[in-house]
This record gives C-alpha cells, sequence and structure tokens, in this order.
C-alpha cells in the first residue's frame, strides 16, 4: 500500500512539474554598430510581450528596479557615458505612490565603447530589469550577453 501511495504521489508532482509554467515575457538580443574614430555602439534590443512593461532608466527612489547594464569589455576598450533609450513612458503606479518610467513593446539601448585598437573586442555584460503587467511583478530577472566588435 505504501508503494502504491509514494507512486500516486510522484505522479501527482510529475505531472504538475510538466502544467508549470516559467513566465518569461521579455526576450533580448545584442548587436553593435561600428562608428569612426575608433568607437562603437552596442545595442540592446528588449521585445516585451504585450501586455507586459519593464522598467526605465531611471527610476526614483522608492520605486521599482530600475533596468541597469553592467558592461566589461575587453581588449582595452572603455564604456564611455551612460546606457541609453528612447523617452519612457510615465505611468502613475498606487503601489509605489509615485510615476514610474516604463517600456513596453520593442525598446533599444544604446552604450557608446571607446576601442583601443583595430583588433576584435568582447564586450561581455549583464542586463537587468523587472517586468510586470497588469496583475503582478516578476522577480528581477538578469541577461548575461557578449558581443564581439570587429
Amino acid at each position: 500500500m505504501k508503494k502504491i501511495n509514494l507512486l500516486i504521489a510522484f505522479l501527482i508532482f510529475a505531472v504538475s512539474g510538466v502544467f508549470a509554467q516559467v513566465e518569461n515575457p521579455v526576450k533580448w538580443s545584442v548587436g553593435f554598430k561600428k562608428l569612426p574614430n575608433n568607437e562603437a555602439v552596442i545595442l540592446l534590443k528588449a521585445n516585451v510581450e504585450q501586455g507586459w512593461h519593464i522598467y526605465g532608466l531611471n527610476v526614483p527612489s522608492g520605486g521599482p528596479i530600475s533596468t541597469s547594464f553592467t558592461f566589461t569589455p575587453g581588449n582595452g576598450a572603455k564604456v564611455t557615458g551612460k546606457p541609453a533609450a528612447k523617452e519612457p513612458k510615465t505611468k502613475f503606479e498606487d503601489v509605489f505612490k509615485m510615476n514610474v518610467p516604463y517600456y513596453n513593446g520593442e525598446v533599444i539601448f544604446q552604450q557608446k565603447v571607446k576601442l583601443a585598437n583595430n583588433k576584435p573586442t568582447t564586450v561581455k555584460g549583464v542586463a537587468t530589469f523587472m517586468a510586470c503587467d497588469k496583475e503582478r511583478c516578476l522577480p528581477p530577472d538578469e541577461y548575461e550577453f557578449a558581443v564581439t566588435i570587429k
């Protein structure tokens, strides 16, 4: 009898695990554009599913987690300036009692890089973001990337 109960419990957990779905409403891609004077721009594109949003780069203190980036350039390259993107939309969120900047749909973040030489340079990094819909917010997530500028 114990074996049958154990088997039933195992089957219930196995079936529930199959139906559990991990939410991943933001798909990222990375690329670059070469510029004159040994510079390049790293392009990080976030495609946010309909009904979802991510927060802007400069959320006021006490608000949700801002979208942010860390960059680790190789081969003597240096990150110049701060990440940039189009102007975010803004809405009042009762939970935070403030207006918060956000993006939905497609948004492209840009980061300038000064290259040390004409050799290929790899820039690694991490995008940190928080995705929310009208009912809930997912825990902060990260997208690790590496792009080789040639």
